[in-house]
């Protein structure tokens, strides 16, 4: 009954309508899964060695699964209205203890700490949330509680092997064995994790708006590409080093090869992806939102992870005035700097191949070019070895405005005449607002 109290005055939960945006909650949100990103490149690029690199991706793939669970509740229901805010903040306050345990989650397997338990506990309270609001509105759909009570095991296990990564290990006397059981069992969480959404496949899930799904990752992919360029300046040090044309250079560089990075999704291919998103319909929407958004775009967060570390090693270099600037740059930087790009760049390529069904000879191309330049950029010195990086993912860019152009002008005229044809109907919509404002009498 109380319960009931309390939903009421805080209003019903809003379903999302067809043509909805994002809200302002939902980026609100965000920021706290941003937050998590920041913190796994922080965490890994104190030791940068095989294993971290292993573990942040794990955790990096964990963290994703419960924000395309996130994803999917906020198709049904709008996280800013009624009652919704107040379980979202329990979650956020949950994920934000997750973010904040990540460093401890793989320290020494053989000590039992707060980390790692901490780790399991915030995941299932997250998970709870998402798995609670979505039974509430589920009732509206018939069957779909049903749907959801049959991949809800996925939850408890997950759960369990993280809680069974934390207190195992500490058992085992041999530093080696505990080690690859812990791992195992996280490579175990990503595995039914991921697993389960393709069993799952597309029936029964609805995307209500298209709209909403693809701006909601869109603004994710955004924002962590901010994030890799406040932590290339927070990892370098840049703010606590004298001002030197090397690091203004640097950052320079870290900046334009970024947006270059951005350019190249969201000039064409992601626009046109949101239109493919819309023309889909049924099942056949509910498995490109799957397969090209839940799935690819992690392979391009990854990616963003990675060349962040990659750049951040470089920029320390240039930046420490006890390193001669003629110096190559020495440890996994090249490799990460250029690797991390390749990914983004596959990432985006198996994209474009799930929405449009093509792929780009120019997208082909800057992956077998970045790849041979690998060995080039680690004789040269750091600075130029960035300024390689940033030249060729320039060129990239000046090559597609040529060979896009006329895609480009075609893909803008479409979206022009789509919101055009939009504001048309908000207007002769909001006319009625209008008349009901004439009628009312004039004062005096």
């Amino acid at each position: 009954m109380g319960g009931q109290r309390w939903r009421g005055r805080l209003g019903p939960a809003v379903a999302v309508a067809p043509g909805a945006r994002v809200d302002r909650f939902e980026v609100f949100f965000d920021l706290v899964f941003v937050f998590s990103f920041f913190i796994i490149t922080r965490a890994t690029a104190m030791n940068i060695t095989g294993s971290s690199l292993l573990h942040a991706m794990l955790v990096l793939a964990v963290l994703w699964w419960c924000w395309v669970v996130h994803s999917v509740v906020a198709t049904r229901v709008r996280l800013g209205e009624g009652f919704v805010p107040v379980l979202m903040v329990i979650g956020m306050a949950a994920l934000f203890c997750f973010a904040l345990s990540l460093p401890q989650a793989f320290g020494d397997p053989r000590q039992t700490a707060a980390g790692p338990i901490v780790v399991a506990i915030s995941y299932l309270v997250i998970r709870g949330v998402h798995l609670l609001l979505y039974w509430n509105i589920a009732k509206e759909k018939p069957g779909e509680r049903r749907l959801l009570l049959k991949y809800s095991p996925e939850v408890v296990i997950s759960t369990v092997l993280l809680l069974a990564a934390a207190l195992v290990p500490p058992s085992i006397d041999h530093h080696g064995y505990a080690t690859m059981l812990r791992d195992a069992l996280w490579v175990a969480v990503v595995a039914m994790q991921y697993a389960s959404g393709l069993v799952a496949g597309a029936w029964g899930w609805t995307v209500a708006s298209a709209e909403h799904w693809t701006e909601r990752y869109d603004l994710i992919l955004i924002i962590a590409l901010g994030e890799s360029i406040i932590s290339v300046g927070v990892g370098g040090n840049l703010l606590g080093q004298p001002v030197t044309w090397g690091a203004v250079t640097a950052a320079v560089c870290g900046v334009v090869f970024t947006a270059a990075l951005w350019w190249a999704h969201f000039d064409v291919i992601g626009p046109a992806a949101r239109i493919a998103q819309h023309a889909a319909l049924g099942r056949p929407r509910v498995a490109m939102a799957r397969d090209a958004y839940a799935y690819f775009y992690l392979v391009m967060i990854a990616g963003i992870i990675l060349f962040a570390l990659g750049a951040e090693e470089i920029v320390r270099q240039i930046s420490d005035p006890h390193v001669g600037p003629g110096e190559p740059p020495h440890g996994p930087g090249v490799p990460l700097l250029y690797g991390g790009v390749i990914c983004y760049f596959v990432g985006g390529m198996l994209f474009q191949a799930r929405t449009l069904h093509t792929l780009s000879w120019t997208r082909v191309g800057v992956v077998v070019v970045l790849a041979t330049a690998i060995p080039v950029a680690a004789l040269l010195p750091a600075l130029g070895s960035l300024a390689l990086l940033t030249l060729i993912c320039i060129g990239l860019v000046a090559v597609e405005v040529v060979v896009m152009a006329d895609s480009r002008q075609a893909l803008r005229e479409a979206v022009f005449k789509e919101k055009a044809s939009h504001e048309a109907h908000e207007v002769a919509f909001r006319a009625a607002w209008h008349e009901v404002d004439e009628e009312k009498p004039e004062p005096g």
